[in-house]
């Protein structure tokens, strides 16, 4: 897969491109599904250790260039990779747009071999980041210890713990989903994309970031490598993304996480509670929590700069007071 030509390369944007020496490939999960990775260049200096970070639903880790550009230059190994079905690794449903999976516990098991690769290939210590849905199968796999070796620290971006409307109760999302599986096909659409196939929604943006230019890069990345492109979950997907979240928030499992977790998220988000954050946060063992407020909608790390900056320097913090850089002192 060749890398991207940026257009706003010369006024030092690496949001539009894939860097020199980064590696993109295609590389089998355990049941052989291919998943796609990128490893990121090496940082200058000795590796601090190496980070390894999984996006959200429906997304993939193009969107996400400038964070791993800035853990690099903190110093980390970085890589990332899709979920299975999404992005650059196939599709489960029964078209190219629709999200679907029959449970979590696939992605969970995906996520163990993956990290298990990762571990074995690149330098120490190791820390998992991951955003929205990420971050919840990140947790589930924390939680059900099938993450070895173990990582040194966990990085949580509003991760889906929960989901809006808040007036409808996640147990009632789930039977609804679980209905609608039993009444027709679980890979059919759970909601309405747009009026044109493939366009994307009118108000999406209002609920991912205030940055007109971090969204826009998004959407010039689809243009770029329709792969992409991903509408609405599937029936199937609500239900099975119910049943992850009704078992990733019960407290004895939250206690079972061992390493320190770091989470931000934000009080404005109007995709995942925020409500269901906190609490796992106050069952976490070693939770670190910033919460954010109207500045930021539900993707921190591409929101406008001011909100940006200070969210990853908390979370550089975090990792320093874990992690210092081999440099440091």
């Amino acid at each position: 897969m060749p890398p991207s030509v940026n257009p706003l390369s010369a006024q030092g944007s690496v949001a539009r491109a894939i860097p020199a020496g980064a590696v993109e490939a295609m590389g089998p999960a355990p049941d052989g599904w291919p998943i796609r990775r990128i490893v990121w260049p090496a940082p200058e200096g000795t590796p601090r250790g190496s980070l390894l970070f999984l996006p959200g639903r429906g997304d993939a880790y193009e969107k996400y260039l400038e964070t791993l550009e800035h853990w690099r230059g903190q110093g980390w190994q970085v890589g990332a990779a899709d979920w299975r079905g999404q992005a650059g690794s196939g599709r489960l449903g029964a078209d190219a747009v629709t999200g679907h999976i029959v449970d979590f516990a696939q992605w969970v098991g995906d996520l163990a071999a993956l990290w298990a690769d990762w571990c074995a290939t690149t330098p120490g210590p190791h820390v998992l980041a991951a955003h929205s849905m990420g971050g919840q199968v990140v947790l589930r796999a924390a939680q059900e210890q099938v993450l070895q070796p173990e990582p040194a620290a966990l990085i949580l971006s509003a991760p889906m713990l929960g989901t809006h409307p808040p007036w409808l109760p996640d147990p009632v999302q789930e039977l609804v989903a679980r209905a609608m599986c039993r009444l027709g096909d679980p890979r059919r659409p759970a909601w309405k994309w747009s009026e044109k196939p493939g366009e994307l929604p009118r108000g999406r943006q209002d609920l991912l970031t205030h940055d007109d230019t971090r969204y826009a890069d998004e959407v010039w990345w689809r243009a770029e490598r329709p792969q992409l492109a991903m509408g609405p979950g599937s029936w199937g997907w609500v239900a099975a993304a119910a049943r992850s979240m009704r078992l990733a928030a019960q407290a004895r499992r939250l206690r079972a996480v061992r390493v320190p977790v770091f989470v931000i998220a934000t009080n404005a988000d109007e995709l995942v509670s925020v409500r269901a954050v906190r609490h796992a946060v106050r069952h976490l063992p070693q939770a670190t929590y910033v919460e954010l407020g109207a500045q930021a909608r539900h993707e921190i790390w591409r929101e406008v700069d001011a909100v940006r900056g200070p969210a990853l320097a908390a979370s550089d913090a975090f990792l320093d007071a874990l992690c210092p850089s081999r440099d440091a002192g």
